[in-house]
């Protein structure tokens, strides 16, 4: 969320940065909040003059009464109630003003970052590096199910019965490496300095509203019937949510943490085939990266953020490569994002795994998270995030990447002490 400040001196580059975003519907809104926030400020004003006079004609009447001049001080009190109906008015009208500016702020857009390519859609986002060599195996890969089904190692027709589309269940050898991944990654977030910390798997509609956008909120959300509480679909809502509403002391910056968490999201529209099975589902675990730091540090934390997630991948003979979102593909409250893809050697082709963000001060600004400077002043900090790993969809990769001719898995060095010191799967059919 945009401060209105800011809007109401930078119309013009509000809107520009609408158009970038493909979101022309968007453009009357930044007039009307300006003519809104107007509204509201000339009320405030209003009011504040009643509130001083009232003081002043209090003292009026309490010396008139001194006086004995009880005719003249019944004309004055007259006049506080008049003015007393007119501020009970205007401070109704203020309340109705600052929700109406409020939910346009919601909906404006954060200003991207002037290195984000332009584009409508994901389809014009940019590669940017890569990381490992894309190789093409010289025997045929099955799809990741059928992998996972010879180590007897999923059942997605009992998940089914049990919870409909979009579950499963993992068994054996491959609920276990599921497990050793997650252990992985948490242990590698720690060696990098990260906190690890288990949050809520729950939050209030206040939260949601200020870690996401309304098209977001509605497209990915689980709410539970009866009750202000959603269920999380990452993480990084909980984590951010822990600061609302306070003042943190400068020198606790940057927080950095790593939390574990399972995520539930709607994932609403078809699908096609290569994001059945497990790549898109209703229920996945995550271990994520978040940072609350200093606005001056925000992009150097961005850039630390993503090269972890490729070191982890590369630490596990996964092939990636970088992806520099559009314009058109960031979320709303996004400054800048990119995504770590890798490489799928039966698809030949890169898939999503990671996703890195920049927010600025949007979350920050709507939760009202504070900084207390060492002036004594309190400034907005930026927030970021990122996925370490996000299982079982990083699975495939994993099982694609390090399968070999004989059916056999092999485990990279870095995972065997999870996996009790195996170094390789072997299938049971």
């Amino acid at each position: 969320m945009l401060d209105i400040r800011f809007v109401r001196e930078n119309p013009e580059l509000v809107k520009e940065n609408i158009r970038k975003k493909f979101q022309e519907a968007k453009l009357p809104l930044v007039d009307q909040v300006i003519a809104l926030d107007a509204e509201n400020r000339a009320a405030m004003t209003e009011a504040n003059t009643l509130r001083g006079n009232r003081n002043t004609l209090s003292k009026q009447i309490g010396a008139l009464m001194g006086q004995g001049k009880k005719e003249e001080a019944e004309a004055v009190k007259a006049q506080v109630a008049a003015q007393a109906d007119r501020l009970k008015e205007l401070e109704a009208r203020e309340a109705e003003l600052e929700e109406q500016i409020r939910t346009i702020m919601l909906t404006i857009p954060n200003m991207i970052d002037p290195s984000v390519p332009i584009g409508p859609d994901d389809s014009c986002n940019v590669e940017v590096q890569r990381f490992g060599g894309a190789k093409a195996p010289e025997f045929e890969i099955p799809y990741h199910t059928e992998i996972m089904e010879r180590f007897d190692g999923i059942d997605l027709d009992s998940a089914r019965r049990v919870a409909g589309n979009g579950f499963y269940y993992l068994m054996g050898d491959i609920a276990r490496l599921h497990s050793a991944v997650l252990s992985y990654a948490r242990d590698f977030m720690i060696d990098k300095g990260f906190t690890y910390v288990i949050p809520p798997f729950m939050m209030h509609g206040a939260v949601v509203q200020g870690v996401m956008s309304f098209p977001e909120m509605d497209a990915m959300m689980y709410k539970i019937e009866g009750e202000d509480l959603y269920l999380i679909g990452t993480s990084e809502h909980t984590m951010i949510g822990r600061f609302v509403d306070q003042i943190i002391p400068e020198a606790k910056l940057p927080q950095t943490l790593t939390s574990y968490s399972p995520c539930f999201r709607k994932e609403k529209g078809a699908h096609g085939l290569e994001e059945r099975g497990v790549y898109r589902i209703h229920q996945f675990e995550k271990q994520e990266m978040i940072v609350v730091c200093k606005p001056e540090e925000s992009m150097d934390w961005y850039d630390k953020l993503w090269h972890n997630s490729v070191e982890l991948f590369r630490s596990l003979d996964i092939p990636v490569r970088q992806l520099e979102c559009c314009s058109g593909d960031l979320a709303d409250l996004k400054v800048k994002s990119c995504d770590i893809e890798a490489w799928s050697p039966r698809q030949q082709k890169y898939f999503e795994v990671c996703s890195c963000s920049n927010l600025g001060d949007a979350q920050a600004r709507r939760l009202k998270i504070r900084v207390k400077g060492e002036d004594g002043r309190n400034y907005l900090p930026h927030t970021l995030n990122n996925t370490c790993v996000a299982p079982p969809r990083m699975l495939i990769a994993f099982l694609e990447n390090n399968l070999q001719a004989d059916g056999t898995v092999l485990i990279p060095e870095v995972l065997r002490p999870y996996m009790g010191g195996k170094d390789k799967l072997v299938p049971k059919h």
